[in-house]
């Protein structure tokens, strides 16, 4: 009984630690998307996460630390929203490469709050060793798929395509972010369809 009962109290208090630390990583994403680099910092995150600043330094190194594993977490929430539309496109190697490409124009990818956090980690990984890691191995895994679809597609030289269809698809994901009444999403979407569509051919 007591080896069952100990189980299960380790259970819960790793459950625990866990959601403390889902919680503080939340809390920073909506503290940099809302305040920026400039207004982010121990109080704001612990406020926004209803906790105190020596919770956060008991699951966190400090807030470097911090920020990076909300990078590293909004990351991985994007690779799983991009693969969740190759999956939902079924078997077609050119639909699967165009749900892969075409996720960022659609929420939640362009909500503006993600277009705050986003930038401010681009700013960080310009200075920050750990920071500049998760982005070239975020990067790197983004182009790593999507050349595997351009392969699938037929394409002669994945490699250098999938770095220009990234470029390419950054740049109207921050436009849309910036002013999603500049030109839509469907016509961001054809945009690159046009633009598979030559450069495959």
């Amino acid at each position: 009984m007591y080896n069952k009962m100990t189980a299960v109290r380790q259970a819960f208090t790793r459950e625990s630690a866990d959601s403390r630390r889902a919680d503080l990583i939340e809390a920073t994403a909506a503290v940099l998307a809302e305040h920026g680099l400039a207004g982010t910092n121990v109080r704001a995150i612990c406020a926004k996460a209803g906790v105190s600043p020596g919770l956060l330094r008991h699951y966190f190194a400090g807030i470097d630390a911090l920020v990076a594993a909300t990078y590293q977490a909004t990351s991985d929430r994007m690779d799983a929203i991009f693969m969740g539309a190759v999956a939902d496109a079924g078997e077609d190697a050119r639909a699967r490469l165009a749900a892969y490409l075409t996720a960022s124009f659609r929420p939640p990818v362009t909500d503006p709050e993600l277009l705050g956090a986003w930038t401010a980690f681009w700013a960080l990984a310009r200075s920050d060793v750990r920071m500049a890691e998760i982005h070239a191995e975020s990067y790197a895994g983004y182009r790593e798929r999507l050349g595997e679809l351009l392969v699938a597609c037929g394409a002669a030289d994945a490699d250098r395509l999938a770095i220009m269809l990234t470029a390419m698809v950054d740049g109207l994901w921050l436009e849309l972010s910036l002013d999603a009444a500049s030109f839509g999403a469907e016509a961001a979407t054809e945009m690159i369809e046009r633009a598979v569509a030559a450069l495959l051919h």
